[in-house]
Order: C-alpha cells, then sequence, then structure tokens
C-alpha cells in the first residue's frame, strides 16, 4: 500500500499503539500516541489549547518534527452544506504544505448528521483505495477505518487492563494493519477527537 504522508511510517506488520489524552490544565490537551510493545512515544497532536487557534490541529513525530497541519474549512457556505470539511497538509522539509487527505465531517442537524463520516485520498501518488469511511461510534472507542472494498485497516477499542483504574475515554487503543500509514491514521483519530469535544478542543 502507497503512503499518504511517508512509507516511514507504513509497517510490515500489524502494530497495536496506545493513545493517551493530555488534561488541557497541565499541557494544554491533545494526545500522545506510544508503541504498545516498546512504550515509545511515536505520535503527538496538539489542538486548540497548544497552539490557540479553532479548528486547527497539528500532528508531530516522536522529535517535534510537524508531519500534518489539519485544518477545518471555514465559511457561510461551508456551514450551510450538508457536510464539513477537514484537510490535512504534509509539511516538506521546506515548509511547503501539500494536501494529502480530506474529512468530510456530516452537519449537525437531525437528517444529516446520520450520514457516515467519510475520507477521501487527495495525495495523486496514492494508487489504493482512495476513499474510507468510518464504521462504529468513536466516543465509545467502538470504531473502525475501513476502506472502499469494506476492509478494516484501523480499529480504535478501549484499553481493557486500565479500563478500571483509568477511564477508557482517556486511554485507548489504536490497531493498524500492515502497510497502512499510521500518521495518516492518528491523524484522522484526531479530527475524530476534535468533533467529539476531545483533548483537542479549548
Amino acid at each position: 500500500m502507497a503512503a499518504v504522508v511517508s512509507k516511514v511510517f507504513c509497517s510490515n506488520s500489524e502494530i497495536v499503539l496506545v493513545v493517551r489524552r493530555r488534561p488541557h490544565v497541565v499541557n494544554g490537551g491533545g494526545f500522545i500516541v506510544t508503541n504498545n510493545c516498546t512504550q515509545n512515544v511515536v505520535f503527538k497532536v496538539d489542538g486548540c489549547g497548544v497552539l490557540g487557534k479553532k479548528d486547527e490541529l497539528i500532528l508531530r513525530d516522536s522529535d517535534g518534527h510537524d508531519l500534518l497541519l489539519i485544518r477545518k474549512k471555514g465559511g457561510v457556505i461551508e456551514a450551510l452544506s450538508m457536510q464539513r470539511k477537514w484537510r490535512g497538509y504534509s509539511k516538506d522539509f521546506e515548509g511547503s504544505e501539500k494536501l494529502v487527505f480530506c474529512l468530510k465531517e456530516p452537519n449537525n442537524s437531525c437528517f444529516f448528521k446520520k450520514m457516515p463520516i467519510k475520507i477521501s485520498i487527495e495525495s495523486n501518488d496514492y494508487k489504493d483505495h482512495k476513499i474510507f469511511q468510518i464504521a462504529g461510534y468513536f466516543p465509545d472507542r467502538a470504531c473502525s477505518i475501513i476502506d472502499s472494498s469494506g476492509n478494516v485497516v484501523a480499529k480504535v477499542g478501549a484499553r481493557k487492563e486500565v479500563q478500571q483504574v483509568i477511564p477508557s475515554k482517556d486511554v485507548y487503543t489504536l490497531t493498524i494493519k500492515a502497510g497502512i500509514d499510521q500518521a495518516f491514521v492518528v491523524g484522522v483519530i484526531a479530527i475524530l477527537d476534535y468533533i467529539y469535544d476531545g483533548s483537542t478542543r479549548c
């Protein structure tokens, strides 16, 4: 499978990551993502509490380098449309931005909110499945990202062994299939966190 953000984040085997939300009062919110086996930090996500901007997120690698800049498209037309768009931009070494994916969030009206959340890959270099959607309900930590053939490429689940100590909404697992760009998947999870009033919002 071709990379969305970078081949560096495509593993030859399935990987389990652990997502830990950061409290607003301590670190400005957002979350960190660690490898379930090594406990090493893999990604960091900063939202409004750190950036000071609404509708904007930044995904960074373990060294703090920017990987994705994610913005929600605004405007009157967007507010009245059936879907609200989030756009993910990769950043190269020179700092230039390139649109790599778009997530369409259903409008909050009773009619439109039942529509599925869909993600489209915008990179011309990407030749595999270009359309994905969310199945399940993220706030319950029970959802999957599926491709256009119905295959699960990533799955969010509660981390059962810590459920009795830490609320499941604050710590959960993210299982990503082999060959899937992990940075892309975490970018999608960052948007879902924001949509459902998570740690990335102010």
